[in-house]
């Protein structure tokens, strides 16, 4: 996979907020596993209330016919954005964006991510007063979340133009649901879990966090941290809630960069969905209605028209080993020896096209070098 000619010049890393999208998928997984021991009943009355419901999807990016009964194919959009509780007049950013694709059977699925640096023509939003533009892909929610005469912005807002600008990219039409995650969320959901274990496929070395899950200080002046790192060597790991969450923010000093980030966010939530489907959490009444309790506090969803319980056991076939991640191959762009941002390079756009035909499989079949190993 291509990174480009020149060496990406350093960044400041933001702070602590991966888009924790994998909970959204975990939990609904999780929920149609535990309804082999808590009736829908239960799970409708003690999980979907607490799952926070927004129309997200404008309505010439939702489905383009609302079902009655949930149906394959589906496309679901899962986003994680970096706005946290104690900023709430600052710009929300998409951190991490995936597309999740069910073929019409609903027994297995194919996950990629948008690089979040990636250049994309974001449309005019009249409601944020923006007139569109060129830019990178996670900066399409913040431009559309600023609400004129406001100062706090409209997370469900921003998210519309995100959708717009992903649907465009794609080609995707319609979107069948969506779902928001947040940063504080993901890590409640592992703790909750009691840990989650991976085989780390690449030696990382934090950039943020100690050894002791402390924050590494900031060098006076900016420019990077000081004192000791975390590290994640070759090898299985169980991860505690903050060990995940910094392992795969990780993207700086790995040799693929972002690319390699995306690649270990996908392991994570295959590691996850395992993990949730383990008898240690769907045999234990207790820590499963923990688990669930705080992937509700933790989600904004659209299912047009659905809820999460719907969803989640339209989706009880689905285990982890039935999800095939794959990625999009790309580079780096660069004007001069200025970083600009990252584009997708073909097979991308035949990828979407076969998303669209729901012709993935076959897709698949013919490009397995995109499959993540």
């Amino acid at each position: 996979m291509g990174t480009g000619t020149t060496e990406r010049r350093p960044r400041r890393v933001p702070p602590p907020r991966w888009a924790k999208w994998c909970a959204v998928l975990g939990t609904l997984l999780m929920l149609g596993s535990g309804g082999a021991l808590i009736t829908s009943q239960v799970l409708v009355a003690r999980y979907s209330g607490a799952v926070q419901n927004a129309d997200l999807l404008p309505d010439d990016v939702g489905a383009p016919q609302r079902k009655s009964d949930i149906e394959g194919p589906l496309n679901i959009l899962l986003v994680g954005i970096d706005q946290r509780p104690n900023e709430p007049t600052s710009l929300p950013r998409a951190d991490s964006i995936l597309i999740l694709h069910l073929p019409a059977g609903l027994d297995r699925g194919y996950l990629v991510s948008l690089p979040r640096d990636l250049l994309v023509d974001i449309p005019a939003y009249d409601k944020a007063g923006y007139a569109g533009g060129h830019d990178k892909i996670n900066a399409a929610m913040a431009f559309g979340s600023r609400v004129p005469g406001q100062r706090r912005p409209s997370t469900q807002q921003g998210f519309a133009l995100l959708a717009k600008t992903v649907s465009r990219y794609t080609g995707i039409k319609g979107f069948d649901a969506a779902a928001i995650i947040s940063f504080v969320g993901f890590q409640k959901i592992v703790d909750a879990m009691g840990g989650v274990d991976l085989y780390v496929d690449t030696y990382v070395k934090s950039e943020h966090r100690k050894p002791d899950g402390s924050m590494r200080k900031l060098k006076p002046g900016g420019g990077g941290y000081l004192g000791p790192q975390a590290e994640y060597k070759v090898g299985m790991h169980h991860l505690s809630g903050w060990q995940a969450l910094d392992y795969v923010r990780q993207r700086y000093g790995l040799p693929n960069g972002d690319y390699d980030r995306q690649r270990h966010q996908q392991q994570f939530i295959k590691a996850m969905i395992s993990q949730a489907f383990s008898k240690d959490v769907v045999t234990n009444p207790v820590k499963l209605d923990r688990v669930l309790r705080a992937a509700g506090e933790s989600v904004i969803f659209d299912g047009q028209g659905h809820n999460v319980v719907d969803y989640a056991f339209a989706l009880k076939n689905i285990r982890s080993d039935s999800i095939v991640t794959l990625k999009l191959p790309g580079d780096s762009v660069f004007k001069g020896k200025s970083y600009q941002g990252e584009r997708l390079l073909p097979p991308t756009q035949e990828y979407f096209a076969a998303v669209r035909d729901n012709r993935v499989e076959q897709f698949v079949v013919a490009h397995p070098e995109m499959v993540t190993k």
